[in-house]
């Protein structure tokens, strides 16, 4: 009895120290999200402070946290002042918008190829296609200008945008392995019914794919969105420039001028601005983002 006593004890006080270990888990796990959480965020609240600013207070140390007064008309002004809606509409319209829907409907088109129908030579041609990633822009960049200075396209958009609907390597590749995913029995029977394969990929497979094909969609406009290296070789003039250029063009102009001018409170005010599309964007299409980000890796 002595014995079972002593081990029943034992029990209870294992069983009694076990919640109070998952409580310190728990309690140090959030605690490590939060000072993450709050190193993540730190800069976007120092860019979104710092605009509010004036000079002043941008030059002060030790830093000020919390602008008092705040500068409210520093976004505003910024934006007006130095021609960042045409930046805008140039990005947008004529670039981000044009590329997304042609990576998408070129990079859909060559995966279901890949991924679902069976021809000679597809393995290697896949191969050869992945092979290209490895090629970086810095290698094909003056080529790649000469070409276009070549035939008339330079300085336009036309480098920047025809490209897009030969299809991506990344993306093809990502796609594909989304459409392994999706019973090849679905496909049989729309054959079977009399459909195309062009009906079967835009009304079978496409639908199905919805979530890899908005990663696609998004990802290719935050790489439009974001490009500065492509319209820095390809554009030449301030009226084609898009937002990413008119920072830079904002920040060079700033420097020449010097520090006056509410020049790094308007730098702040563009790029938050600019960021802040982005952010919306992630935050309505998350739940299908990580959805697509989980799924295309499944099978392959």
């Amino acid at each position: 009895m002595a014995v079972r006593e002593v081990s029943a004890g034992r029990v209870q006080a294992r069983a009694r120290r076990m919640p109070a270990a998952g409580v310190a888990a728990n309690v140090t796990k959030y605690l490590l999200l939060i000072v993450l959480t709050v190193s993540f965020m730190l800069p976007f609240y120092w860019m979104i402070t710092s605009a509010l600013k004036d000079n002043a207070q941008v030059f002060t140390v030790p830093p000020v946290w919390v602008p008092i007064p705040a500068h409210w008309e520093n976004y505003p002004n910024a934006w007006s002042t130095y021609n960042f809606n045409l930046y805008l509409v140039n990005t947008v319209v004529r670039y981000a918008i044009p590329v997304t829907i042609g990576t998408v409907l070129s990079s859909t088109v060559v995966a279901y190829g890949f991924g679902r129908l069976r021809w000679p030579g597809r393995d290697a041609l896949f191969a050869l296609c992945m092979a290209t990633m490895m090629v970086p822009f810095a290698v094909t960049m003056v080529s790649l200008f000469i070409t276009f200075k070549n035939i008339g396209w330079i300085p336009s958009y036309l480098p920047l945008v025809v490209p897009s609907y030969f299809g991506n390597p990344y993306f093809i590749f990502m796609l594909r392995q989304f459409f392994l995913t999706i019973p090849q029995e679905l496909s049989d029977a729309a054959r079977i019914d009399g459909a195309s394969e062009f009906g079967i990929l835009f009304n079978i497979i496409a639908p199905l794919a919805k979530p890899a094909l908005t990663v696609v969609a998004l990802f290719t406009f935050m790489g439009a969105w974001n490009d500065y290296m492509g319209p820095l070789v390809y554009l030449n003039s301030q009226k084609l420039y898009p937002i990413a250029l008119g920072i830079e063009n904002l920040r060079q102009t700033m420097q020449q001028v010097g520090a006056t001018q509410l020049a790094y409170p308007y730098l702040m005010a563009v790029s938050a601005i600019a960021t802040l599309p982005i952010l919306i964007g992630f935050f309505f299409t998350q739940r299908t983002f990580i959805e697509g980000i989980s799924l295309t890796g499944l099978k392959g």
